[in-house]
């Protein structure tokens, strides 16, 4: 069973926190702070530490330097937005906002656990597994996330086969540099390698570009002219975009593959070619097979060995450590002292989409570099609009609180499922006496406005003993002047 260590000073969040970890399996210890978590437990025992921030005497970001390589995850509030960065530039492998939503926790520590095994898991499963270290790669990618290592892995085993690979991927995930560190890693490393996007050229002209033609095949062929196919003798061919293929080049190209022989356009003999096959697509072949749109025989021809690509929104932290590699290589293209990215830059290359993934990623670091005086990037020069993004992350947090709200209704303890609101309820009842609105607001990491909002809604009264400690502490600095 994975273990998973709480440390919290509040102990209705670390009570709420310890039973909804537990209700999904995971074996839960705790602490009240950094002292007596090094104190009573051996930290490099768990696979997860998750940390408030602010803790009584030490912060809970000294964890990450006593915890060795096992993973922790910082909880703050929207409020510490640059003190969430710096955790993340300690070395914590995530930040989550409090109050929570119970599913986007046990999301994030899912997520974290795979992608951030812990050294007792890694010493478990080396003796079965030659899986690459931290931070490991191939030929130019980079990535630690579970799929990135994924993928490493399966470069290795097959590279130095002679098999046709086909490498699956959305636009601008880096399908050519895979196809590139296959035949780097092959027995044709020292042969060429010719890359064809099937996208960019001419369905009059496919034909005549890969297998070659004879001349007076056709008007305008003056003289013969070898293919691309014919010309990667030895070596590899890449077929980028291949979904994107006519049909009667498909014929011809499942001749190549099962015969191994190409025949230039306009002649009648066969030349036998020795070529490794590798295709790219962004698109589903095995729909568009279904459909008509791409030959069937065709596709089990090129599927024999398959590697995907995931979408840079998937790939968690390698994101940042892929926008400040991108930076540092494009300050010194560009002849510029080193830069760094500015709390607002990472909280918008963290947090959004990026549909156009790595190759979108690069080329906003490289307008931003360009674009900036000084030597810090801002999320205006990277082009990202961060209300937009900020806006997209809390109507999901909102559906996820409907969800919460809902739930802890048929709850009897609200302590056993402590939801959203149940949190903001509880927080507000306990300490309103003791603080005013605006210091309820920023301990939420909400405005004065909502906080309002809330009470509303909630029907939770405004104590008037919060607006006595106010006028109080008014009348203190009045007599202090």
């Amino acid at each position: 069973m994975l273990k998973i260590l709480v440390v919290e000073d509040e102990t209705v969040i670390r009570t709420a926190l310890r039973r909804l970890l537990e209700r999904n399996d995971y074996l839960v210890s705790e602490a009240g702070s950094v002292q007596e978590a090094e104190s009573s437990q051996d930290l490099e025992e768990f696979d997860l530490i998750i940390s408030d921030l602010r803790l009584p005497g030490a912060p809970g970001t000294d964890l990450i330097r006593k915890a060795g390589d096992v993973p922790v995850l910082i909880m703050t509030s929207y409020a510490s937005l640059r003190s969430a960065v710096d955790s993340m530039r300690m070395g914590a492998v995530d930040y989550i906002a409090k109050p929570f939503d119970h599913g986007d926790m046990i999301a994030a520590v899912q997520r974290i656990i795979a992608d951030h095994p812990a050294p007792r898991q890694v010493q478990e499963k080396s003796s079965a597994s030659n899986a690459p270290s931290r931070g490991a790669g191939v030929m130019g990618i980079t990535g630690n996330c579970s799929a990135m290592r994924t993928l490493f892995e399966y470069i290795r085993k097959v590279a130095p086969t002679d098999s046709t690979v086909l490498v699956l991927g959305e636009t601008g995930t880096g399908k050519e540099i895979v196809a590139k560190c296959v035949h780097s890693h092959s027995l044709r490393a020292d042969k060429i390698m010719i890359s064809v996007n099937c996208a960019a050229i001419p369905d009059t002209l496919i034909e005549s570009e890969l297998f070659g033609y004879e001349k007076g095949a056709f008007t305008g062929a003056n003289a013969s002219r070898m293919g691309l196919i014919e010309a990667a003798d030895g070596g590899t061919l890449f077929l980028d975009e291949i979904g994107e293929l006519p049909m009667e080049a498909q014929a011809r190209l499942l001749r190549f593959i099962q015969e191994g022989e190409i025949r230039r356009i306009g002649s009648v003999h066969s030349r036998k070619v020795n070529v490794r096959l590798i295709c790219a697509t962004h698109r589903n072949l095995q729909s568009l097979a279904a459909e008509g749109e791409f030959r069937q025989d065709l596709f089990y021809r090129i599927n024999v060995l398959q590697l995907s690509l995931p979408p840079l929104r998937d790939r968690g932290k390698d994101i940042l450590h892929l926008a400040e590699t991108m930076l540092q290589a494009q300050a010194e293209r560009l002849g510029k002292s080193p830069m760094r990215l500015s709390p607002l830059a990472i909280q918008a290359i963290t947090t959004y989409q990026w549909p156009g993934n790595v190759r979108e990623l690069e080329h906003a670091i490289e307008r931003a570099v360009i674009l900036s005086d000084g030597e810090e990037i801002d999320n205006e020069a990277l082009g990202i609009d961060l209300e937009l993004v900020n806006i997209n992350r809390i109507r999901g947090s909102q559906q996820g609180t409907t969800r919460g709200a809902s739930n802890s209704d048929s709850s009897s303890d609200p302590q056993e499922d402590l939801s959203l609101e149940d949190y903001f309820q509880r927080f507000v009842m306990e300490h309103q006496d003791s603080m005013s609105e605006t210091e309820l607001a920023q301990k939420l990491g909400v405005s004065r406005k909502c906080l309002w909002e809330r009470r509303q809604r909630l029907g939770i009264p405004r104590n008037r003993a919060g607006n006595n400690v106010t006028n109080q502490r008014r009348k203190s600095a009045a007599r202090g002047k």
